[in-house]
């Protein structure tokens, strides 16, 4: 594993750079927000329960699945609660946002020249709705979800599966994540580059990590030189 100095990331190592969405992306504030607070609230009015209680007993079914396809599937989680919960994120979609200065950072990546690949465990579901809003989609050469692949980030094997379909050299690649466990299973599979997102949530302190290099934001890795400035040496 490649301790990373933002500073001074050296992006002429790097041909594929793989993001990961919510969290590194968008603003995760969106996603805490609807499952803490939107979730439990129509949860509530759906069972006719109070919101406290409401709380109790989503709070232990979200943390049993952690880590599962089921833990990311809307459909899963549609059929557990009784909400469709596609259509109540197209209900609050005005919160989902780029964090700060994204979308032009991955604008200088690919002008650059390199290989930009999304990968999130997120639903495909989830990823229309946020694609609709943001037009995430024009940015990436590709984009996969895990239940394409059939397995979470999380797992190892995801990593095996995407190359599968997504041919990537493992010592030139950079992958960014908010997840540490995801993180840890890309290094496992042999991902020589790996940045953590320590503020994730722009309306929370930026985390600790002690596991890998981090950077508050994407854009501070630096934008890595466009491809015909390279040329001209």
């Amino acid at each position: 594993m490649q301790i990373i100095d933002g500073a001074h990331f050296d992006w002429s190592q790097v041909d594929t750079v793989l993001l990961d969405m919510d969290g590194t992306l968008l603003d995760l504030r969106f996603d805490n927000y609807f499952w803490q607070e939107i979730v439990p609230k129509r949860y509530s009015e759906i069972h006719g329960i109070g919101l406290e209680e409401a709380h109790r007993e989503l709070v232990p079914r979200f943390e049993s699945r952690k880590g599962t396809l089921e833990w990311y599937c809307l459909d899963f989680w549609s059929r557990e609660l009784c909400i469709d919960i596609a259509r109540l994120k197209e209900e609050v979609d005005e919160y989902i946002q780029f964090l700060p200065d994204v979308p032009e950072f991955l604008i200088a990546v690919r002008h650059a020249g390199k290989r930009l690949v999304l990968v999130t465990n997120a639903h495909r579901d989830t990823l229309a709705v946020k694609t609709r809003r943001t037009g995430i989609g024009t940015f990436f050469d590709a984009m996969f979800t895990s239940h394409e692949v059939g397995v979470p980030k999380e797992d190892p094997r995801f990593w095996e599966r995407l190359q599968a379909r997504e041919p990537f050299v493992p010592e030139r690649t950079v992958l960014v994540d908010d997840s540490l466990p995801v993180l840890r299973s890309a290094h496992h599979y042999g991902i020589t580059h790996l940045v953590a997102i320590r503020r994730p949530d722009s309306s929370r302190p930026p985390a600790r990590v002690d596991d890998f290099h981090a950077v508050d934001a994407l854009p501070d890795l630096g934008a890595p030189r466009r491809r015909d400035d390279e040329d001209r040496g």
